[in-house]
């Protein structure tokens, strides 16, 4: 197995914001290697990734990126109310402003339910640059499973201990990034979330993954975002799976992302 080593910093972005990051980079480097950023959900971070990164690198051969978000982790903190249309501006300011900071070429873009959405917007942003985008439970829209999820999380995060196994990972800042969650996705918005109009600017191949027993979105997030895309997308519904694909179906998933990874590098 290659050596991979690792490493954590944080970014000076500009206009007050710094970014946490973390870097693997194989031992052996050579040109045109390529690079795998991940971008997590909406009550995400580095550690709820777990050991994903490493078996990503370890299996695609890429270099791998994970970062927290504004608001997230040790990057800078947020304020509410947060911006009806935060996920534009995450992929169209930040995520290229930060692969810029990193100087990335070759990019392969993976996110999960928030981050896919960021995913999908990054990669029509930065056509030039993007080799391919993998969403696991992306949103294009709110739909009737996305408001009926969220509203049961608020539920259990008042009366059960979801709020205690938050805390393990985003400690003091837990109520704020609930909050932020929440109350920007359950509010009456001025306009709709509408994604569609990005997804015919991306021009690299597309993995659209999602589980089939997500409680988060319906089936047809994933055949709208595909027929967004056209032919460059595919689309993968994964059996006795929920909203995280990468645990809940973990080999099938890592299998299909290195599949699709290989493909598309050597292309």
């Amino acid at each position: 197995m290659m050596a991979v080593n690792w490493s954590d910093q944080i970014i000076d972005m500009g206009h007050g914001m710094r970014l946490s990051v973390r870097l693997g980079k194989h031992a052996e480097q050579h040109a045109g290697r390529a690079v795998l950023l991940l971008l997590h959900e909406a009550l995400g971070c580095i550690a709820m990734w777990k050991d994903i990164p490493e078996q990503l690198a370890a299996e695609t051969g890429c270099d791998v990126v994970v970062y927290e978000r504004q608001g997230y982790g040790l990057s800078s903190t947020i304020e509410l109310p947060r911006d009806e249309d935060y996920l534009l501006e995450e992929g169209e300011v930040w995520l290229p402003r930060l692969i810029d900071k990193l100087k990335l070429n070759n990019v392969f873009l993976l996110g999960h339910s928030d981050g896919g959405s960021v995913a999908l917007i990054g990669a029509a942003s930065m056509p030039w640059l993007v080799k391919g985008v993998i969403t696991e439970a992306a949103h294009i829209y709110i739909d009737h499973l996305t408001t009926a999820g969220i509203t049961e999380a608020v539920d259990r995060y008042e009366t059960t201990n979801l709020k205690d196994k938050l805390a393990k990972y985003h400690g003091e800042r837990t109520d704020l990034l609930f909050r932020a969650w929440h109350e920007t996705w359950l509010r009456e918005r001025k306009q709709p979330m509408n994604l569609r109009p990005w997804l015919p600017r991306i021009e690299c191949p597309a993995l659209i993954i999602q589980g089939r027993e997500d409680y988060y979105g319906v089936p047809e997030q994933v055949t709208d975002i595909c027929a967004g895309i056209g032919a460059r997308a595919e689309s993968l519904f994964l059996s006795e799976c929920g909203h995280v694909p990468h645990f809940e179906a973990r080999e099938k998933m890592i299998s299909a992302v290195v599949r699709f990874i290989k493909q598309h590098n050597s292309a």
